[in-house]
């Protein structure tokens, strides 16, 4: 059986979902592939593992499509300061007088009431599904993937795994780094490994939500907390956070086969003092992480987005703002391109598209990379440098404050002076 849209968008995550109800907003017929369905949510759940710092500039993208009254109304928590620190112990440190100098990003010295909010990842995709539900433009076909894609200058088609084919203008990848629909496009990447893996676990701890998140950076990686919602009438006096570790894969390991109370011993002590009073772990994984990037972004009727065209070292938690910009970014191209009465699937289109974001997620992989190498060795003069550094931040908030805005997403360039840092990484200036 053969069925014909617009557009078609495999996968179905956050970016994939967003960008299929803002096609759908345009007037395109959109169908949205994926394999898994949107996790349930009940205010009485336990956190999702999976959590994301979106960013002002995502905030607004969601507001625009509608899905920001549907989060809300289920849970998320804004957070007013970013603090960020030199945790780790070298000899050099008696050089440098009192505590390590920290860099506090305020919502205050930026005239805004917040830098972000912490979302679970399934609080945005349920309601970005029910935004997609709600349209008459987008048909969901959930528990399917794809077969086989063919693609050429002149048509698109994806066939199901069922043997269902959809024909189209055009193929969306929005379907992770490990994307089938790139694979099946014949468009390579260039990716790098980290020494490191992440894992992130959610706890309860004694004490009010808090408004800020923050990252201590230690030699072996950063340790970061993320404050979540109150645990409600259950827990009293106690709120839920996520907390991520970055570390070896066997010191992971043996962190995740650690019975639940010596867990917690254990983060409590290797966590800043900032830490509060963790009294519960819900649940602990960990995951690889790797910096990827998309040879090119389009492909005769083809185009990539999200961590299909790129995946940047998460230490920040940019890489879903990344994704949401993406599709703002094509979503606006293609609803001028219906205005003009064009071919969605032109060349001219997703060319544009490519020109506007590559240069944007590979300064951002530049500027997480560049936190990466300064603050993941142990080498004693990068850790004096990076000391003053932070101090010098501090105190100068017109350049701390560009860095907050580039971001939260107002703001498209990185001060020149990172990006001259950025440039002279290894293996980078090309990319």
């Amino acid at each position: 059986m053969t069925h014909s849209f617009d557009i078609v968008v495999v996968g179905a995550g956050m970016v994939g979902a967003a960008l299929a109800c803002g096609l759908g907003q345009s007037g395109y017929r959109v169908a949205l592939i994926d394999r898994a369905r949107a996790s349930d949510f009940a205010p009485s759940d336990a956190p999702d593992l999976r959590v994301s710092a979106l960013s002002v500039g995502s905030e607004r993208y969601l507001r625009k499509l509608g899905a920001w009254p549907i989060m809300a109304a289920m849970r998320m928590t804004p957070y007013r300061r970013l603090a960020v620190w030199d945790a780790s112990a070298h000899p050099l440190q008696n050089l440098l007088p009192g505590k390590a100098p920290r860099t506090v990003f305020d919502a205050t010295g930026l005239d805004t009431s917040h830098l972000g909010h912490i979302v679970e990842n399934r609080v945005t995709q349920r309601a970005l599904w029910q935004l997609a539900d709600a349209q008459d433009n987008v048909t969901l076909l959930v528990g399917q993937g794809v077969a086989a894609l063919q693609s050429d200058r002149e048509t698109a088609m994806v066939t199901l795994e069922d043997g269902t084919a959809l024909n189209s203008a055009l193929v969306v990848g929005a379907d992770g780094a490990q994307s089938r629909v790139r694979a099946l496009a014949g468009i390579g990447t260039e990716r790098d490994q980290y020494g490191q893996q992440a894992l992130v676990a959610s706890v309860r701890y004694q004490g009010a939500v808090e408004d800020i998140t923050w990252q201590a950076f230690h030699p072996s990686g950063p340790r970061a907390f993320l404050p979540l919602h109150t645990a409600g009438e259950t827990h009293p006096g106690e709120s839920w956070a996520s907390l991520v570790w970055y570390d070896s894969p066997d010191t992971l390991a043996r962190l995740k086969a650690l019975p639940a109370g010596e867990f917690l011993a254990t983060v409590q002590q290797a966590f800043p003092a900032d830490l509060p009073r963790l009294t519960h772990v819900d649940g602990r994984a960990s995951f690889p992480i790797a910096r990827q990037h998309a040879k090119r972004y389009h492909l005769d009727r083809v185009v990539l987005v999200g961590d299909a065209a790129h995946t940047i070292n998460p230490l920040a938690g940019q890489g879903v703002n990344l994704g949401f910009q993406d599709a703002d970014c094509l979503q606006g191209l293609l609803h001028e391109c219906r205005r003009a009465g064009q071919d969605p699937g032109q060349a001219q289109w997703l060319q544009r598209y490519e020109n506007l974001r590559r240069p944007a997620n590979r300064r951002m992989m530049l500027a997480m990379d560049l936190f990466y190498y300064l603050f993941s060795n142990r080498i004693p003069p990068l850790h004096l440098a990076r000391n003053l550094g932070l101090g010098l931040a501090q105190a100068m908030p017109a350049a701390k404050n560009r860095v907050a805005r580039y971001a939260m997403g107002i703001e498209e360039t990185l001060p020149r002076m990172v990006q001259l840092l950025a440039n002279r990484l290894p293996g980078l200036g090309s990319r």
